[in-house]
């Protein structure tokens, strides 16, 4: 029997006893878990990679302003913009989280990873390490399983949900799962991949979801960019065998801990944190107004 993504422990046990890549054990429970074929699980993955790219592209190429207003091409602003803060590889990075991001919150097609939430941090940072390092498109589905292990873990031993356990649990995952990806693809160890795990997660304990007028776009797009930078650094450091010291799934467990014990208006509720100020709450009452308006006339 497969292992059943429990822990990060048992993973490494699994794949140790087993002889086989902690990629390999991804791929054994989708066979026997969920009944894919191995040729089908790539041929979705390729699929899904696909998607990815070109949620990158769109955002950075197409027009992409929310019904709401909030979000305003800012992708391509950061993209385009001629002051480079670290670097122009640092520029693209933050750019293109921001793009994949932006398309969903223009309600364009993104791959949720793990949440729409969220979707912007996994092609940021796959699409910006593939362009720098060349990591062939097999590697990068290859990382792709590896991360989708992480997320598993994740959701059992804490939450993915922002309305369960808040951003942490969303952005924080995603970034969770691109610095587990980033590890991966630069050849890193098994011990350096769930390193990088628990750092960035240690970085994004916390978080709280206060989505302006209860829509996934202000602060979310920005948490994306932020959280791909954190999945950077964090496989920096860990590459580098650097010690998370607490281990990692200690570490989820204190996520679902925070996440439980977080009060109900910092996730997704929209009654707390920068929803609730002055300007939030202007913002959600424009928009609430914007929509009545538009509302069919059934008569």
């Amino acid at each position: 029997m497969g292992f059943l993504f429990d822990s990060f422990e048992g993973w490494k046990k699994y794949s140790d006893t087993n002889k086989v890549s902690l990629v390999q054990a991804v791929i054994d429970y989708e066979i026997e878990q969920k009944g894919r074929t191995e040729e089908r699980i790539w041929e979705g993955l390729g699929q899904a990679w696909e998607v990815m790219k070109d949620a990158v592209q769109t955002g950075l190429v197409e027009d992409m302003t929310s019904r709401s207003g909030m979000i305003n091409n800012g992708a391509k602003k950061v993209y385009n913009h001629k002051v480079t803060v670290l670097s122009k590889e640092f520029q693209n990075l933050i750019s293109r989280a921001l793009a994949a991001k932006e398309v969903n919150s223009c309600m364009g097609r993104i791959v949720a990873a793990p949440t729409a939430g969220a979707s912007g941090i996994m092609p940021g940072v796959l699409y910006t390490l593939q362009e720098i390092h060349d990591v062939p498109d097999k590697k990068i589905l290859e990382a792709m399983l590896l991360a989708a292990g992480i997320v598993l873990i994740m959701e059992q031993k804490a939450s993915i949900a922002g309305a369960v356990g808040g951003c942490q649990a969303e952005t924080g995952t995603a970034a969770a799962m691109g610095s587990g990806a980033i590890v991966y693809c630069l050849d890193g160890d098994t011990t350096q991949v769930f390193n990088a795990v628990a750092i960035t997660i240690q970085c994004m304990l916390g978080l709280v979801c206060d989505p302006v007028a209860g829509l996934v776009e202000i602060p979310c797009v920005v948490r994306n960019a932020s959280a791909a930078a954190i999945a950077n650094s964090s496989a920096q450091i860990a590459l580098a065998n650097v010690s998370s010291v607490i281990p990692v799934d200690e570490v989820v467990e204190a996520m679902g801990e925070i996440g439980s014990s977080m009060e109900t208006r910092y996730k997704e509720t929209a009654l707390g944190g920068l929803a609730a100020t002055k300007t939030g709450k202007a913002i959600s009452k424009r928009v609430l107004i914007r929509d009545i308006e538009i509302l069919p006339d059934e008569s």
